[in-house]
């Protein structure tokens, strides 16, 4: 059993806080395109840690989607459905306080995903956060560094799943590259191979296709690599471990138990990979380790690590047995601060990701601060009062505020809507593909139309809940905007005073100048107002106060 310990903060705890450091039951589980992936865990918050429990793995195989439509299968819904009730059964066994489930290429890719994902909700009640492929690739490095220690030398990581390749580059600091490809067991084995075993022509083919693929991953790794840099090659999914195991019944009629830290050269693969494109599928199922299914999408798997070693010219690779599955469970330790340690930096990565998109597209940032501050203040004041939402979602406020206005960076004219295309496909790390279609729609409203259910993207919105919190939210943002419409900082603050009985907002402004009469802004206002009052069912009066 693996343990994790993390350093903690030294601060002093108060009875609520020693409350909150009992003993904790998660689970975490990770949909993929060829298995469903199960971990329950005990985390000890004191030191921290966490220890595994229960592992369960089911391959529903996702990924083998109708050829025409793109769709999920019904039959490949059905056992992941069976899947996840049984993973859900799991963890109230274990007691588990939370289920922690994402989904990746499979789901994120079919045209039916979200409807399958609301099948599942209805009728489980059970809420899947799809996430990008770049922060699936985060959240992979998470999970291996929770087994390994890097000190400081430069690694690449490797995951090779049913639908898609991550490749990471860190050194157990902020990882310097991260990319996911589409190009997976799963989906190469559904597309290229019809024989069996499989002909040469169609090895070729494969052969060529990864390659083709994998150049521009591997060339922008490579131009994050110094000069000379020295990397170490970590495997993980089912695809290594099965190669693994394969290796070591070869070559030392053995099966090492557990696979963590276990190595294989680019040359024993090699020939691993030739042996297994010689077999049928009968013979592959025979290998040790091998299941019936794994056996129809190893060759396609082998290739793509092969290849990649060969374009990378590594010699060695060794395995680690976290990934995605552990890398949530750390990532939801750290979005409830329970680690301070070497992943600290993890604990602000969804800042920086949106400052780092927010230079992208050119935003100007003081500005774009003080309206977050505006809609931060005014959301603070109205909390309890005028809505009942929370932390997280007081910063998907600040996220949309920061980027209300990137769209500028395509054009002037309609820039709300540029915005949200913008931030709906930019690669916002740390975030659920969920909340950043939350916070593309916060930007989209924050001037013009209002929320509209004729508008695609609001229709895009998962549920009733995530719609409430975009009209609310973006009647704020609006206020935010028109505080600071001439960008200069006119506005430092704004204090709200609710009469209750004359359903009233009293707006207090407080100007930079007390000569300025800040005209404009309140003119603005006047405008903006509008849709915040029709949502709160409240008149909002503005008033300058020196």
């Amino acid at each position: 059993m693996v343990r994790t310990i993390y350093p903690i903060q030294t601060e002093s705890l108060n009875a609520q806080d020693n409350d909150a450091m009992q003993e904790r039951v998660i689970s975490a589980i990770d949909i993929g395109t060829n298995s469903i992936h199960i971990v329950i865990v005990k985390i000890d918050p004191w030191l921290p840690a966490f220890n595994i429990i229960a592992r369960e793995k089911d391959t529903v195989r996702l990924g083998d989607r109708d050829p025409e439509t793109g769709d999920l299968k019904p039959e490949a819904m059905e056992r992941a459905m069976a899947a996840l009730q049984r993973g859900q059964e799991l963890a109230r066994s274990f007691q588990a306080e939370e289920i922690v489930a994402v989904a990746t290429s499979a789901v994120r890719e079919a045209p039916n995903g979200r409807d399958f994902m609301k099948t599942v909700r209805d009728n489980l009640g059970l809420t899947i956060n799809l996430i990008s492929g770049q922060e699936e690739a985060r959240r992979i490095y998470l999970g291996v560094l929770s087994a390994m220690e890097f000190q400081e030398q430069s690694h690449l990581i490797i995951d090779i799943g049913g639908g898609s390749t991550e490749l990471i580059l860190g050194n157990g600091q902020e990882p310097r590259y991260l990319s996911s490809t589409k190009v997976g067991a799963v989906r190469l084995a559904s597309e290229f191979i019809t024989t069996d075993p499989i002909s040469n022509k169609e090895l070729k083919y494969l052969q060529a296709y990864i390659r083709g693929h994998m150049e521009r991953p591997v060339e922008e790794l490579r131009a994050h690599l110094e000069p000379e840099e020295t990397i170490h090659l970590v495997g993980t999914s089912g695809t290594i471990e099965c190669l693994a195991t394969i290796h070591a019944q070869e070559k030392f009629d053995t099966t090492p138990n557990p696979l963590q830290g276990y190595s294989f050269s680019r040359e024993d693969l090699d020939e691993i990979v030739k042996k297994l494109a010689s077999l049928d599928l009968k013979k592959r199922s025979d290998l040790p380790g091998m299941s019936g299914r794994r056996a129809e999408i190893i060759v396609p798997g082998a290739m793509i690590l092969l290849e990649t070693m060969k374009m990378l010219e590594l010699e060695k690779i060794t395995i680690c047995e976290r990934a995605l599955r552990e890398g949530l469970i750390v990532n939801w330790m750290l979005t409830h601060g329970l680690i301070e340690n070497r992943l600290r930096y993890q604990s602000s990565v969804r800042d920086r990701s949106v400052i780092k998109i927010a230079q992208k597209y050119q935003v100007n940032l003081d500005y774009s601060q003080r309206v977050a501050n505006f809609a931060l203040r005014i959301f603070d004041q109205l909390q309890g009062e005028f809505h009942h939402w929370g932390s997280k979602e007081r910063e998907l406020l600040w996220v949309a505020a920061i980027l209300h206005n990137c769209g500028f960076y395509i054009s002037h004219a309609a820039h709300h809507k540029h915005s949200y295309y913008l931030i709906r496909h930019a690669e916002l790390l740390g975030f659920t593909e969920t909340e950043i279609e939350i916070v593309a729609n916060l930007a989209r409203y924050h001037r013009k139309s209002k929320p509209k259910k004729k508008h695609e993207n609001y229709r895009s919105l998962p549920d009733k809940n995530a719609k409430l919190l975009v009209n609310q939210l973006s009647a704020i943002l609006r206020i935010g905007v028109a505080l600071d419409r001439r960008q200069i900082g006119a506005i430092t603050d704004v204090y709200c005073h609710y009469a209750q009985q004359e359903q009233v907002l009293y707006l207090k402004l407080v100007p930079e100048d007390i000569n300025d009469d800040c005209a404009l802004e309140l003119w603005n206002l006047e405008d903006k107002k509008t849709v915040f009052e029709n949502e709160y069912e409240v008149q909002v009066i503005p008033k300058l106060s020196f």
